[in-house]
């Protein structure tokens, strides 16, 4: 079988690399796995985005179903990464500031940065001031669970209360505690630079 792209049951195109059963193995050259550990960055981050899938467990390579099968296994080949390489992959993204290891000291599931943070604050404000929300205290469940569709939906809240703390630097959002969790008021104040 030569090498060739994919498109998957979700409507994800599967790069060619995907089809090279060494692209599933933790390689023995540090420069040949840097550069595989880039090529499975990638395409974690470019697949979360197009399942809207926020977390990727260490556990998720070993399972052949699941949201995250159709990526992390090529049953054409009959592979699937290990998780001592997957763990590898995403460790490098933490490092990178694309994952977040969640919760936080543990090494076996991250919250994936398919948007960093400071992306989502941007999302976030814009949808504040495009709903008319401004100066409003908003729960974290209002924000994630919206009535309206919205990109926000499913968010998670570590992720949030990052955007948030963006937003709060920039003087357009401020954090408040309130008797059902975790709630936010939005300013019209731009980003100051």
């Amino acid at each position: 079988m030569g090498l060739s792209t994919y498109l998957t049951p979700s409507g994800f195109l599967l790069p060619s690399i995907h089809s090279a059963p060494p692209f599933f193995v933790q390689q023995p050259n540090p420069a040949t796995q840097a550069v595989v550990t880039e090529q499975w960055t990638r395409l974690v981050l470019s697949y979360a985005r197009h399942r809207r899938l926020f977390f990727l467990r260490l556990d998720d390579a070993a399972a052949p179903t699941g949201e995250w099968a159709e990526v992390l296994h090529n049953e054409r080949i009959n592979r699937a990464p290990l998780p001592p390489h997957l763990a590898l992959v995403l460790a490098h993204m933490v490092a990178k500031g694309l994952a977040a290891y969640e919760p936080p000291r543990q090494s076996r599931t991250v919250l994936l940065h398919w948007r960093l943070p400071e992306e989502w604050a941007e999302v976030l404000h814009d949808w504040a001031v495009g709903t008319g929300q401004l100066n409003t205290i908003l729960t974290f469940f209002e924000i994630a669970e919206p009535e309206v569709e919205s990109p926000l939906v499913g968010i998670p809240a570590p992720l949030l209360r990052a955007a948030i703390a963006v937003l709060a630097r920039t003087g357009r959002a401020q954090a408040i505690s309130i008797p059902d969790g975790e709630g936010v008021r939005f300013f019209s104040g731009r980003a100051t630079k």
